[in-house]
């Protein structure tokens, strides 16, 4: 059953004098009238009686007066609540004629709803923190949403290192036509002195052949003295010189030009392993950031049906990045009806219960956003109290020095069933 206040009588709480008060069941009722006249004191009063001491006002006797305050609210459930008495003491009265205390009201009344202000007053992420607890998604969607910035954080890490990459291996030199593995100088080298070795044979084998014959020339000196061995001489320059005459050098000028150029060869190479693999780390990257970017797709998918499947209070109402949003604008951007319209539907979210709301200080919106205001109220069968520095026709009540100033001072129509106002 939703609750909403009936009537309500005070007596010297804060600036009251004495006021009686009809609010409208559905819709505004604006208290009117200048500063310090005792708008905001009926709208203390009302929080005091129903909110408990955590309202009561530091110094809730009207100066001057010697009567203690008297409040006095009739609620539609057929509860009636008072306060009386120097400390303000509570009674609260069932239709069955039964007492009771705070916590028959604490059932039904919203703490947000006594006290507006401290929800607009709240920024935009503690509005939205708000609004995600009432409906019971806030830890979910607060994982998701650090999660999200998580891989986000990451992703643009891993982005802005693969555009590095990408950009170091285009400014590497590239050269066409050199080995893929690095030249080793000690394998040139090695060869080198295999084949200065074999020529090294070769010479030794010269020399004996010069040997040989410088025998043979001894030998046929002595050829009486020693045929035989002039026979054996000549038997062996024979095989030495066509051993001889077969044997050729080979040359290991090309591998002296090699070894020369290798360091030059070798930085070439070099450069096009380094660009080859700067390339490929370029090539993960850029993988890893596409799996990071599905990542985060991923997530505000899940956000997105978090949020679509939640009770949310209003059509196009929704939290993106912690805040608030309705109707596709932040907070700060939105109608001054808007937000009033967003606040109050997360109050009445918080507490279906609760069918009324007090509001202060509504003069910073024009007629036409009050009545907008005023209509979706109606339609959404709420009552709102409010507060407004006039004394113009969109005024329910004027309050003057504390009493309830009638339409220029004639009687107010008691017939008239949108406001039923008067005063003791």
């Amino acid at each position: 059953m939703t609750v909403k206040i009936n009537s309500l009588e005070l007596e010297n709480v804060k600036r009251i004098k004495a006021v009686k008060l009809v609010p409208s069941a559905n819709g505004l009722t604006i208290l009117g009238g200048k500063n310090g006249q005792g708008k905001t004191s009926v709208l203390d009063a009302i929080a005091w009686a129903l909110g408990g001491e955590r309202y009561k006002p530091s110094e809730p006797q009207r100066q001057g007066s010697v009567t203690p305050p008297i409040l006095h609210i009739e609620l539609s459930n057929g509860l009636i609540v008072e306060r009386k008495g120097v400390n303000g003491s509570l009674k609260v009265i069932d239709p069955q004629g039964n007492k009771g205390g705070q916590q028959i009201l604490n059932e039904f009344v919203a703490q947000l709803a006594l006290d507006l202000p401290k929800f607009l007053n709240a920024n935009n992420k503690e509005k939205a923190n708000a609004l995600l607890q009432i409906i019971g998604i806030g830890e979910k969607l607060y994982q998701l949403d650090a999660e999200e910035q998580r891989i986000y954080n990451r992703r643009y890490e891993v982005g802005r290192i693969a555009d590095q990459k990408k950009k170091y291996a285009a400014e590497l030199e590239m050269y066409p036509d050199v080995p893929k593995e690095l030249v080793s100088a000690a394998d040139l080298i090695k060869q080198q002195q295999t084949i200065l070795a074999r020529n090294g044979e070769n010479q030794r084998k010269r020399q004996m052949c010069r040997q040989y014959e410088e025998e043979l020339a001894k030998a046929q000196i002595a050829f009486d003295e020693a045929k035989n061995r002039l026979e054996e001489a000549e038997a062996a320059v024979s095989v030495a010189r066509k051993s001889a005459a077969d044997l050729q050098d080979e040359s290991t000028a090309e591998l002296e030009a090699n070894i020369s150029d290798i360091d030059r060869l070798n930085i070439k190479i070099r450069a096009n392993m380094d660009k080859e693999k700067a390339e490929i780390e370029a090539e993960e990257y850029s993988q890893q950031y596409d799996e990071l970017t599905k990542s985060i797709e991923d997530i505000r998918a899940q956000r997105l049906k978090l949020l679509e499947n939640a009770d949310l209070p209003l059509p196009e109402l929704s939290v993106e990045n912690g805040e608030l949003i309705y109707r596709g604008n932040k907070w700060d951007n939105m109608s001054g009806s808007e937000q009033l319209k967003v606040a109050t539907a997360i109050v009445r979210k918080l507490n279906p219960n609760c069918g009324f709301v007090l509001m202060d200080k509504l003069e910073q919106m024009d007629e036409d956003t009050l009545n907008e205001f005023g209509k979706w109220l109606e339609q959404e069968q709420l009552q709102v109290i409010a507060t407004r520095v006039s004394s113009g026709k969109e005024c329910s009540v004027i309050i003057e020095d504390g009493y309830v100033k009638k339409d220029n001072g004639s009687l107010p129509n008691e017939n008239n069933k949108t406001w039923k106002l008067g005063e003791f």
